[in-house]
């Protein structure tokens, strides 16, 4: 630990840079996927006043629903739309200008909402929601890749994760500023969901003093004084020979190849098994049973006597618990490795469930289980964070070369856009299906998710891209040669049958 925080401190430029980055990255993400539950019946009532003053009629419910869904829909709309354009930006103007360009249509998305109130028009806060879902579709991609990119090799791990940590941080920031004592009131509830454009105008004004990441200088502009100039920066006076030579063997690889578009990484057979990699992480994070847990905690709450006006300070102590946790799996990761994080931290959450599962289903019997299910909601997203939350964004940015990973990570973020659209239309009728029980559905993925990942993924601990990449070329060709040994093995047994 004590060489950990000395590395911390050899890097404090590289710090303040990831802190720049993700107050404008994913933090941003985060922030905006849980302000929407303290405004939601704000907005409500906003829409009902206004249809009233245009049209002197009552806005009927059924429609009050529809336009509160689309408010609430259209920024995973964006979100696709902001992650098929995040490829093009990030490989064309690279990661730097694309974060800069996004800033200025998240400040755009903030003068909308906070103007709704006094404009009178709710169809702002829907221009605003679907611009700040384009905004994030991009920074999620940006921010991620540049990060990974800008990283030494001995930190790699802690600072890939970061993203992570940011985008908790969105999620306790939003919680806390939303409570009724702060921005969470009728009269505040625009200024809270414009809070973004504040945060992207500190992005906008500090991230041209940072440099451009090394990797893309050298292997995209081939500007090698460049990229060492940068590795200085970002990282202090010092000899990064080391470094330096591995994305030398990374560009000697990728020679001649430029930056793929996404059908052309959908036709590479080399990036295959990454890409399968990455949709096995992917529905893992998806399917990992956090949808569940984010369902249940106010019932479980409510049903373990919690007085309302306190469930909003607990959900709160639930984000900084997943927080903690995250930022503690950044300091170890690098210690104990990708595959053991994710190994033991799906084990750790199928166990809890199943314990939850109990606790559920036996909590009219024995009264005392409804405030252990309480501890088992604090554990699993614990076990989350510790895990998966940050391994799996670690490995995504290590398995890819830069000719194939902007497009990647448009694939992953469709995806995950994909994913939460479908699990916010689906979940609700599997739990109105199966009740508790479905978390049964969530054990099965979890111990599934444990198999694959030990028998496919390989460590990508301390490793380049090219020695990854390496990785994955054995491994497949292993698979190939044990499919030939089958196969010559049948014909040599059908050969001595006829004779």
């Amino acid at each position: 630990m004590a060489g950990f925080l000395s590395d911390l401190v050899q890097y404090r430029r590289l710090l303040l840079m990831l802190v720049v980055l993700g107050i404008g990255g994913t933090h941003l993400s985060g922030f905006q996927m849980s302000v929407i539950n303290y405004t939601s019946p704000y907005i409500q009532k906003f829409i009902n006043e206004t249809w009233l003053e245009r049209y002197g009629s009552v806005l009927p419910q059924e429609t009050l629903m529809l336009l509160w869904s689309l408010i609430v829909s259209v920024y995973c709309m964006g979100g696709m739309i902001g992650c098929l354009c995040s490829g093009y930006l990030t490989a064309t103007f690279g990661k730097k200008k694309s974060l800069l360009l996004n800033d200025v249509v998240l400040i755009t998305a903030a003068l909308l909402t906070a103007s709704s109130r006094r404009a009178k028009a709710f169809e702002m806060i829907l221009a605003g929601r679907f611009l700040e879902g384009i905004a994030a579709g991009i920074h999620m991609n940006a921010h991620v890749q540049y990060a990974g990119e800008i990283s030494p090799k001995k930190l790699r791990g802690f600072i890939n994760v970061t993203s992570t940590v940011f985008l908790a941080l969105g999620k306790t920031v939003a919680r806390i500023l939303g409570l009724r004592e702060l921005l969470g009131t009728e009269d505040m509830w625009n200024v809270l969901l414009s809070f973004s454009g504040l945060v992207a105008l500190i992005q906008l004004i500090f991230l041209p003093f940072f440099p451009e990441s090394p990797p893309y200088l050298l292997l995209q502009k081939e500007d090698k004084a460049g990229c060492l100039k940068a590795m200085k920066q970002l990282w202090g006076e010092g000899n990064y020979q080391t470094e330096f030579d591995d994305l030398m063997k990374e560009k000697a690889v990728t020679k001649g190849t430029k930056i793929m578009n996404v059908l052309e990484v959908l036709r590479e057979g080399s990036a295959h098994p990454q890409l399968c990699t990455m949709l096995l992480l992917l529905l893992s994070l998806q399917l990992c049973g956090l949808s569940a847990i984010t369902f249940y905690t106010s019932e479980i709450f409510e049903t373990a006597n919690l007085h309302e006006s306190i469930i909003p300070y607990v959900s709160l102590g639930v984000s900084i618990s997943e927080l903690i946790s995250i930022i503690f799996c950044s300091s170890i990761i690098d210690r104990f490795g990708r595959r053991v994080l994710l190994c033991g931290g799906y084990l750790l959450m199928a166990l809890i469930l199943v314990l939850l599962e109990t606790s559920l289903l036996l909590s009219d019997q024995f009264l005392w289980l409804r405030y252990c299910s309480v501890i088992l909601i604090f554990l699993f997203i614990i076990a989350y964070g510790l895990g998966p939350a940050g391994a799996v964004v670690a490995v995504m940015n290590e398995i890819f070369t830069l000719s194939t990973r902007a497009s990647a990570f448009v694939i992953g973020g469709m995806i995950i856009w994909l994913g939460l659209t479908f699990t916010g239309m689906v979940f609700p009728f599997a739990v109105m299906l199966l009740g508790p029980f479905c978390f049964l559905i969530f054990v099965a993925v979890l111990v599934i998710s444990v198999v694959l990942t030990y028998l496919f993924l390989p460590e990508t601990k301390g490793k380049s891209t090219s020695e990854i990449t390496e990785k994955f070329k054995s491994c497949r060709f292993k698979r190939k040669h044990h499919q030939a040994v089958e196969i010559y093995a049948a014909e040599e047994k059908t050969f001595c049958t006829r004779l």
